[in-house]
C-alpha cells in the first residue's frame, strides 16, 4: 500500500505543536512510521499525534503503581511506559547560555545527549559548532527572550550557566539590577513548561553574597523558586564548590544548584573531592608541537614592562616602587585600606594556577606564563580549563584570538562538568539504564 507522506511543518499544523517539536518526537521514536531522508523528517499523514510525555496527564499515566495497587486506569499500561522512559537511550539534555560547550562536553563524556542548545554570543556559538554534536542541529543563536517554550524539546534535563557577569568580583556586581542579572528567570520560564528530572544552574561565587530586588538572598530565591514549581517542584541542593577538587588545574570557584523533581524522591549529592595530582601549571604547559591554536594575545606595553619584574611565583609585589603606574602606587601606600590585593600573580610551575577569567587581564587573573613574558596561548588556557587537545577554537584573526579567551574564560572546566554529570548519571539515571 503506497503511503502518504507529509513534512514536520504539516504534521505541526495538524497536532497544533511546533515544527521543532515535531522533529524532537521523530528522533526520540515517539512517531510511528516516521521515516528520516538524509536531514528531512517524513511521516506518515494518517499517524496519531504522540503523547506529550511532558504534560502531567502523561506523568499520571505511566506512573508506577505501588505494590499491591492499581494504576488510576485499573491496569498499568507497559506499552505506553517503556515508551515514556525510553530506559534504553542516553539522558536528553537542554542546555540554556551554553557558551563554548564546555560544560556540555562534559556532560555528554558522561553518556547524555544534548538535543538542544542556545547562546547569543556569536564566538561561542562559533566554537560550539565546530566541537559539539547534536543530531545534525547547531547551537540556537536566537536571544533567549525571543524564544518560547514550546520551541524546545522535551528533555530529562536542563541546565544552564546564565550570565555571570552582575555577580562577579570581577565585574560591577550590579546583580539582579543589571538586566543580564534577571535572565535566571528566563530558565524557570523554560523549566515550568518542561519540568525536566533534573536541573543545574552553574554561577560564580558572588551570587551567593546577592541580593533580589525585595532584599532576599537570591540563592534563597532560586530554592523558593525552584522548590515551588508547578505543582511538583523540585529537592534543590547548592554548594560552592571549587574546580581543583574535581580534576581541573585551576582554583576556581563556582556555585552549583542541583534540583532533582520531587516526584522522584531523591535529592542530589554532590561528589567526593579528588586528589590533586599532577594538576601543577608545569604539567599543563607540555604540549606537543602539533596542537593547535598555539598562539597568544599580545600584553600591552604597560603589562610587559610589569611583568619583567615578576619573578615566577611572584606578583606585582615584586615590582619595584618607581616602576608602578601611579594608581599602583597609591594602592602600594595604602595596603590595608585596599585589602592587599595581589594584582599580576604569575603562578609557578608548581602551583595551582588561579582562575581564568573571560577578560584575560594580567591584573585580575592568573593569565601570565610562569617563565615567558606574555599571556598564555589559547591552547594553554585551554587546557587549564581542561577542553581537550582535539577540541577546536578560531584564531585565524587578531580579533578571533582576543574572542577565545573570552569564550575559554566563561567556560565551565570539562573536566568539573564530567564529575557533576556522572553523579547525576549515578544517581538518577542509572537504575533506568
Amino acid at each position: 500500500m503506497e503511503i502518504d507522506w507529509i513534512t514536520p511543518q504539516q504534521a505541526a499544523e495538524q497536532w497544533n505543536i511546533s515544527s521543532r517539536q515535531v522533529q524532537t518526537l521523530c528522533s526520540a521514536g515517539h512517531v510511528k512510521g516516521a521515516v528520516k531522508l538524509g536531514r528531512v523528517w517524513l511521516i506518515p499523514k494518517d499517524a496519531d499525534k504522540p503523547i506529550d510525555y511532558r504534560t502531567k496527564e502523561a506523568h499520571m499515566l505511566v506512573a508506577e503503581p505501588a505494590h499491591g495497587q492499581t494504576s488510576i486506569f485499573g491496569f498499568w499500561n507497559n506499552e505506553v511506559a517503556d515508551k515514556a522512559t525510553d530506559i534504553n537511550r542516553d539522558p536528553r539534555m537542554v542546555s540554556l547560555f551554553s557558551g563554548c560547550g564546555g560544560l556540555d562536553l562534559g556532560f555528554k563524556q558522561s553518556g547524555f545527549n544534548v538535543v538542544w542548545a542556545n547562546d547569543f554570543d556569536a564566538d561561542a556559538q562559533a566554537v560550539y559548532d565546530l566541537n559539539v554534536e547534536m543530531d545534525e542541529v547547531k547551537i540556537d543563536p536566537r536571544d533567549i527572550l525571543t524564544i518560547g517554550e514550546d520551541e524546545i524539546p522535551e528533555a530529562d534535563i536542563i541546565t544552564a550557566g546564565f550570565p555571570c557577569q552582575p555577580f562577579s568580583n570581577a565585574g560591577s556586581r550590579k546583580g539582579v539590577h543589571d538586566s543580564r542579572g534577571m535572565l535566571y528567570k528566563e530558565c524557570l520560564r523554560i523549566i515550568e513548561k518542561i519540568m525536566p528530572k533534573v536541573i543545574l544552574f552553574e554561577n560564580v561565587k558572588g551570587l551567593l553574597s546577592t541580593d533580589y530586588i525585595d532584599g532576599r538572598n537570591l540563592a534563597d530565591v532560586i530554592m523558593d523558586d525552584l522548590s515551588n514549581m508547578s505543582d511538583t517542584g523540585y529537592n534543590v541542593v547548592y554548594q560552592l564548590v571549587n574546580a581543583s577538587d574535581y580534576g581541573v588545574p585551576q582554583n576556581r570557584q563556582r556555585v552549583i544548584f542541583i534540583g532533582i523533581r520531587k516526584d522522584l524522591n531523591k535529592a542530589f549529592v554532590f561528589p567526593d573531592k579528588l586528589p590533586k595530582e599532577n594538576l601543577n601549571i608545569g604539567n599543563v604547559l607540555d604540549l606537543p608541537q602539533d596542537v593547535p591554536n598555539q598562539v597568544h594575545w599580545e600584553l600591552s606595553p604597560q603589562a610587559l614592562e610589569m611583568i619583567s619584574y615578576i619573578p615566577e611565583g611572584g606578583s606585582w609585589k615584586n615590582v619595584p616602587y618607581e616602576h608602578l603606574a601611579p594608581r599602583f602606587q597609591k594602592i602600594r601606600d595604602e595596603m590595608k585600606k585596599y585589602h592587599s590585593p595581589n594584582f599580576y600573580r604569575r603562578f609557578a610551575r608548581t602551583e595551582i594556577c588561579g582562575t581564568i577569567t573571560a577578560s584575560a587581564q594580567p591584573e585580575n587573573c592568573g593569565i601570565v606564563h610562569p617563565t615567558e613574558n606574555r599571556r598564555y596561548t589559547i591552547r594553554e588556557i585551554a587546557r587549564i580549563q581542561t577542553f581537550p587537545d582535539t577540541f577546536r577554537f578560531i584564531d585565524d584573526t587578531p580579533r578571533d584570538v582576543t574572542a577565545m579567551y573570552k569564550v575559554i574564560g566563561n567556560a565551565v572546566p570539562v573536566n568539573l562538568a564530567k564529575c557533576i554529570a556522572g553523579a547525576i548519571m549515578q544517581q538518577v539515571f542509572a537504575e533506568e539504564k
